[in-house]
């Protein structure tokens, strides 16, 4: 995967945020509340190349690593998260493909993300599973003639109603024991048959797609299976989470970020008792903080995406960037709700919509109390190791 020196990144986020600037901010609101698909916005990001940031460059992609990708989903969230939504889902069935995909599915699949031709997404959760995955319900039963039909419900899938192709986390066998080494993946499109017409309404992330996905005796090659061999499936998906959670630990710092700049800016406008309120102490406290949690969240981001870049095990650092960055998201956006006053509580303002959005990013990619276990867990684990 080529990298990009940091004139060249730097170069790039100039012209990411021109276009935020100039085409996102002014409509964000109105499609919001809304809640319309941002086709137009969503077009802009394909002849960036952003469908293709993370696919190698012998694909179609841009070949980012994952240190100068979470910089460009910290940007786009400070403006609009829900876009970065769009991207996330769709670039982890491409990490998926790329990683652990046959030659041929690479071949197929990768060219056609990179290039926005094939929007993907991620299908594990189910009405009755979202962080016990190993109990999920959607089989694949392999046919005489080598072929599977899929049947099941799939909920939350960001990018099934306007994408057209999804990475499908199944069953292929439902007895197996330990349940994990019955799990497989499959590389779905549209027009194999499955339907997303059922779109979820939502408190914030609104305008990305989320849609309940039916597959009713979906028929799929055997070359679809990702990595050809079945059992795979919840490894696979293991692996794919890393790059996920620091995508949302980089929506975190983004949010966050957007919040104590708005909070900051209105505490240095706003006066009280003849002087500006980020004089008095009681804010003078909460914009202290929010900036502490501005800056943690950079480096634990940083360090996340470097770990995941140098190709060491990482689940310890993007778990501790996604929690402490979505916290600091959804404690900043309250604090600057508050500092806002009735200001921040109105519609018309992008506040209250920075604390609508925030509790998605404490439950997304597995929960800020999953998180917890497993960072726990792995400082356990090397203490007795050491």
């Amino acid at each position: 995967m080529t990298s990009i020196d940091s004139s060249q990144l730097d170069q790039m986020l100039a012209t990411l945020k021109k276009w935020l600037d100039h085409d996102v901010r002014p409509s964000v609101l109105e499609l919001e509340h809304a809640d319309e698909y941002p086709f137009e916005m969503v077009e802009q990001m394909r002849e960036f190349g952003l469908f293709g940031a993370t696919i190698p460059v012998e694909y179609g992609g841009l070949g980012l690593t994952a240190s100068a990708y979470a910089a460009v989903v910290a940007l786009i969230a400070e403006t609009w998260m829900s876009l970065t939504g769009v991207l996330n889902s769709h670039l982890m069935m491409a990490h998926l493909t790329c990683r652990f995909g046959t030659d041929e599915q690479r071949q197929e699949f990768l060219p056609a993300l990179a290039s926005g031709d094939l929007r993907g997404g991620l299908a594990l959760t189910e009405a009755d599973c979202g962080t016990d995955l190993q109990a999920i319900r959607t089989a694949a039963r392999r046919q005489l003639d080598g072929h599977y039909r899929i049947s099941g419900t799939k909920t939350w899938i960001t990018n099934a109603k306007y994408g057209n192709s999804l990475a499908v986390l199944v069953k292929t066998d439902p007895a197996a024991e330990p349940r994990h080494t019955g799990m497989s993946m499959f590389l779905v499109k549209k027009n194999d048959g499955y339907a997303a017409d059922r779109k979820l309404g939502k408190m914030g992330y609104r305008g990305v797609d989320t849609a309940e996905v039916v597959f009713d005796d979906v028929l799929v090659s055997s070359n679809q299976l990702l990595g050809g061999v079945e059992g795979q499936g919840f490894v696979q998906t293991a692996g794919g989470l890393e790059l996920g959670r620091i995508n949302v630990a980089a929506r975190g710092l983004g949010v966050a970020t957007a919040a104590f700049t708005a909070a900051l800016r209105y505490s240095s406008m706003r006066h009280s008792m003849g002087k500006p309120i980020g004089s008095h102490q009681a804010i003078a406290l909460k914009l202290a903080d929010m900036a502490c949690r501005v800056a943690c969240s950079k480096a634990l981001v940083r360090d996340a995406a470097e770990a995941f870049d140098a190709g060491r095990r990482c689940d310890l650092e993007a778990g501790m960037a996604k929690l402490v960055a979505t916290e600091a998201a959804l404690e900043n956006a309250t604090e600057a709700m508050r500092i806002h006053g009735a200001y921040g509580y109105s519609t018309e303002e992008h506040v209250e919509r920075y604390y609508r959005d925030a509790p998605l990013l404490c439950i997304g990619e597995g929960t800020n109390e999953i998180q917890r276990i497993v960072i726990a867990k792995r400082l356990m684990t090397s203490l007795e190791t050491s």
